[in-house]
């Protein structure tokens, strides 16, 4: 009896000594200051404005028709480090990081596919933005589709690369065994929370090395940045909602077929999605012009970067 009674109380104690350690490690973790300055392009000026109340990241540079840039779900403007550079010999370039990502505000919100569209048409309002290229990576192109679906006046033209709107959302989980942990593990009450809470280092470069066809893409010093910001206060919180919310991607591909803008589908060939999800977008979109990139995984503008820029260039 008594053997029986302190197995129960194992059970029992060892999740709450989790969750509670969970707390305390978070409490600990180092916040990094938020840099005054881009670490691969120092000459491009950081700026912020405010949106909806909330303080956002930006960076503008280059002179020619407007091209904006969205990153990919947990990553941020940083992530177009290789493309930025060149496009802006093209384009003027727009680059920001979401809500919730990068050096963002994070405020307390639902994070699914309206949150972050209705917050992109708000960035481009905000910046007056006419006939634009939107390039978007994962959520970024399927915020990008979502505009053109939405037949916003401001958005010309889409290229949408790796479109993350397939599988309830849940492509992350094919990244690696630790990014199908996460993405399944976290959608569940308390459980997620307490997963996110005791995080590390190792976890994240899995999952993110589970996104490109070499892990050489991935720089050292971006691997790190990209880690270091995830210790701002709160900022696993919005990725928790995010992942929650995950089938709002793959709900809002219904009004793709009001899209009437000129639309490029690009995906990397290592992508997540299978190529069945691929050519169901496409279905969607009929008009749509089809790339696929060798050698390219769901960060395609780290794995590909020479590809995104050559088809830019012809737009």
């Amino acid at each position: 009896m008594n053997t029986i009674f302190l197995v129960a109380i194992l059970f029992i104690a060892t999740p709450v000594a989790l969750w509670l350690v969970s707390f305390i490690l978070e409490a600990l973790r180092p916040v990094s200051k938020t840099p005054e300055k881009l670490r691969w392009a120092p000459e491009i000026p950081i700026s912020y404005t405010n949106i909806d109340g909330n303080r956002i990241r930006y960076v503008k540079t280059g002179q020619g028709p407007t091209l904006v840039l969205l990153h990919t779900l947990r990553t941020q403007l940083d992530l177009f480090e290789k493309v930025i550079p060149e496009l802006s010999k093209h384009y003027t370039v727009y680059a920001l990081d979401y809500p919730g990502h990068g050096y963002s505000d994070i405020p307390k919100a639902t994070y699914d596919a309206n949150f972050f569209a209705h917050f992109v048409e708000s960035f481009l309002e905000s910046m007056d933005l006419r006939d634009v290229t939107l390039c978007g990576v994962s959520i970024g192109a399927s915020i990008s589709l979502i505009l053109a679906g939405r037949q916003n006046p401001r958005v010309a033209r889409v290229l949408s690369i790796n479109p993350y709107d397939y599988y309830k959302g849940r492509g992350g989980a094919r990244s690696s065994f630790l990014g199908a942990m996460m993405i399944h593990i976290v959608p569940i009450p308390f459980l997620g929370e307490t997963f996110m809470r005791l995080r590390n280092f190792v976890i994240m470069k899995a999952i993110l090395n589970g996104g490109v066809a070499n892990s050489e893409s991935i720089s050292p010093a971006l691997m790190k940045e990209l880690y270091n910001v995830g210790n701002r206060t709160d900022h696993y919180r919005s990725f928790v909602s995010l992942l929650r919310n995950s089938e709002s991607w793959e709900s809002a591909t219904k009004i793709y077929k009001n899209i009437k803008v000129p639309v490029t589908l690009m995906w990397g060939a290592e992508d997540w999605s299978k190529v069945s999800e691929r050519e169901h977008d496409h279905e969607l979109i009929p008009g749509a012009q089809v790339i696929t990139v060798e050698n390219g995984g769901h960060f395609l503008p780290l794995d590909r970067p020479d590809a995104i820029i050559e088809q830019l260039e012809k737009v």
